[in-house]
């Protein structure tokens, strides 16, 4: 018996079942860790991105905080709240697929339109403001994405990596195995047979 409960059929026929098993195994494998290798590339290169793009995030948001604490102190309050549009900004994920895998690809970014109706802010830090805070949150989604992009290929990497050592360590030592021990009785019921043909032969001649 092999693993998973498959029989493997006697003499021969058990021996070409093996070496079919064996070899179908042993390409899986090394598809398998091409894949793999694939998959930690474009790993590798997502978590630079992402980190590039928390870097950009991060100084946009202090850029805009520091606007907003000067707009602030020369308007109060009050006015930062008449300043906010009521429209949100908006954001869309475009996804894709990298050898099986879905992951956030890139996004699509509108900010909020302000109506005519609507306040402006009503001094030069707070117009500043209000412009850097749109580029951090459009940093910020930029670095979602690139994050979650690196964390589903990572993910997948992982699976693939258990998959190949499954094959490398388990399963295919065992179908090595089972295939050496079928060899072997092979080889010793050839050798049975021929010493009963040398011995019918022998004595058929006298």
């Amino acid at each position: 018996m092999t693993g998973r409960g498959h029989r493997v059929p006697p003499g021969r026929a058990g021996r070409l079942k093996l070496r079919r098993s064996l070899g179908t195994a042993l390409r899986g494998a090394d598809l398998l860790e091409r894949k793999l290798r694939l998959l930690l590339d474009h790993e590798r290169a997502a978590r630079g991105a992402a980190r590039e793009a928390g870097r950009v995030w991060r100084e946009r948001l202090a850029e805009a905080d520091g606007w907003l604490v000067r707009g602030v102190l020369l308007g109060g309050e009050r006015a930062l709240a008449e300043a906010v549009p009521a429209e949100g900004a908006r954001v869309d994920v475009r996804w894709g697929a990298l050898m099986g895998v879905r992951h956030p690809a890139a996004v699509e970014w509108a900010g909020p339109v302000r109506s005519a109706a609507e306040t402006t802010p009503p001094n030069t830090a707070l117009a500043h403001a209000e412009t850097a805070y749109r580029a951090a949150v459009r940093a910020a989604a930029e670095h979602a994405v690139r994050q979650a992009a690196a964390d589903l290929l990572a993910a997948e990497a992982e699976r693939t990596r258990q998959r190949v050592r499954a094959l490398r360590r388990h399963w295919i030592p065992r179908l090595r195995g089972e295939l050496a021990a079928v060899e072997l009785g092979l080889e010793e019921a050839e050798h049975e047979e021929a010493v009963r043909r040398r011995w019918a032969a022998s004595h058929g001649s006298r």
